[in-house]
């Protein structure tokens, strides 16, 4: 792996030299196995501790197939999905493998007794298969996460729909969090030149996640003038759409839990911001009731703070602990899009809200490539910013996932891969020097 890293630093090392380069049989990564998938049995969600389950160990490295590219990591990031996996909720990511490999002989190779995780990277293609002709090694790239097959007509609309849709990395191995990853040419897009490799590995998941879910016409298509409340307004989800709210004319209600990212959302140019520790809002009287009281009083502080007007769209993620809240304070014929359930799928809402008051709930998952890539072009422009706010080595990607679950984290949190150190990889300073405090904007700098 030396002399991969060493052709990457050198920066002028041609893809010629790329292409000669000699991949090893295995390499370090970051994984869950299949036979731990019981150790967190009979715990509470909040006591399972990704540092017990995430080995970061050598692994074989896989054949690469057709319309495949093998990509050396520089970084790459922690989703929710990563905590997902690492604790086995809602349930163990072996089932996908294993349906996975059912598919076909190439398809075979995903379904392992261990899985390489991770949904993020950013970092130099060295290895393309049959059948690529947009890349080729030396090309510096950021991966999204969709993979999909494309081989049934209900994909070719929109690439989300195709019945064989993925996310690499949760639902397929071979993920981001290691020192190289198998993903399919159609996953690679331009690394943005003013960025360093961790800062770019950050935005991919949840960059394309919120582009779809708020701006795009199949998620909630955000027009100007919009009220847009965002739940988590300074997470690595949430602080993506308060800029997509900002940028798009809109305008965002940031809720947040507490003084330091109110700072943030601030940083961003929100003016509209609810510290959900210093309301103490009460959704839940207990296990199974909620309290249509401290509902109409979130509705009131909203209003307060739009001039009274109803938000026009939630951007919904935590899930059972806000959903009752967020169909209630919708306005009249609003929309809530929901991506995710962080704190509960079962969700639970009095269906009067939504129905006598014409609302939708609109179910958005990741992003189709054009909307990736849609993403991925305005961070590149500078006119979208990474929401990175701590590193983290590969060694410590069990503290990293153990962050984020506990929600001790702002942000986006980034992993080392074959990067030595934070601060690698910008090749536009110029671009850089103008948006730097845009970028510093998560790291409190």
């Amino acid at each position: 792996m030396q002399q991969i890293l060493d052709a990457i630093l050198a920066g002028d090392t041609s893809a010629e030299d790329y292409a000669n380069l000699e991949l090893p049989e295995s390499y370090r990564a970051a994984t869950v196995h299949k036979d731990e998938v019981d150790m967190f049995e009979g715990l509470a969600s909040k006591d399972k501790d990704p540092r017990k389950s995430l080995h970061v160990e050598d692994v074989a490295l896989p054949e690469l197939g057709p319309g495949e590219a093998i990509v050396a990591v520089m970084a790459s990031a922690i989703n929710y999905n990563t905590v997902w996996t690492s604790i086995f909720e809602p349930v163990s990511t072996f089932g996908f493998l294993e349906r996975y490999g059912k598919m076909s002989p190439l398809s075979k190779r995903h379904d392992l007794p261990y899985h390489v995780v991770g949904s993020d990277l950013a970092g130099v293609v060295l290895k393309t298969g049959l059948g690529v002709h947009s890349w080729k090694p030396g090309d510096e790239v950021v991966a999204h996460c969709l993979s999909v097959e494309l081989e049934s007509p209900d994909g070719h609309d929109d690439t989300m729909m195709d019945p064989e849709q993925r996310i690499w990395g949760f639902e397929t191995n071979f993920g981001g969090l290691a020192h190289l990853a198998l993903v399919k040419s159609n996953q690679l897009m331009p690394k943005p030149d003013h960025l360093t490799w961790e800062e770019a590995a950050s935005p991919g998941l949840v960059n394309s996640t919120a582009y779809r879910q708020l701006v795009s016409r199949n998620g909630a298509g955000m027009k100007q003038g919009d009220n847009v409340l965002i739940w988590g307004a300074s997470g690595g989800l949430g602080g993506f759409a308060t800029q997509y709210a900002l940028n798009g004319g809109a305008t965002p209600v940031c809720v947040v839990s507490n003084e330091e990212k109110a700072a943030i959302a601030r940083k961003m140019g929100a003016e509209l911001i609810i510290n959900r520790s210093e309301a103490g809002y009460q959704f839940w009287k207990d296990e199974n009731t909620q309290d249509p009281k401290e509902w109409r009083r979130f509705g009131k502080d909203i209003r307060d703070l739009t001039g009274g007007e109803d938000v026009d769209i939630v951007f919904e993620h935590p899930g059972r602990e806000t959903f009752g809240a967020s169909v209630f304070a919708a306005r009249k014929g609003g929309t809530i899009v929901t991506c995710a359930s962080t704190s509960g799928y079962m969700h639970q809402y009095d269906n009067r809200y939504l129905w006598m008051n014409l609302k939708r709930i609109i179910g958005s998952h990741f992003a189709n490539y054009r909307e990736s890539w849609e993403a991925n072009r305005l961070i590149a422009k500078g006119m979208i910013h990474p929401t990175l706010s701590k590193a983290y080595s590969l060694d410590e990607v069990g503290q990293a996932a153990l962050d984020v679950h506990q929600n001790a984290h702002q942000g986006k949190v980034g992993i080392l891969c074959l990067a030595p150190e934070e601060g690698l990889g910008v090749r536009n300073e110029e671009l850089r020097t103008q948006h730097l405090d845009q970028i510093n904007a998560f790291r409190g700098v």
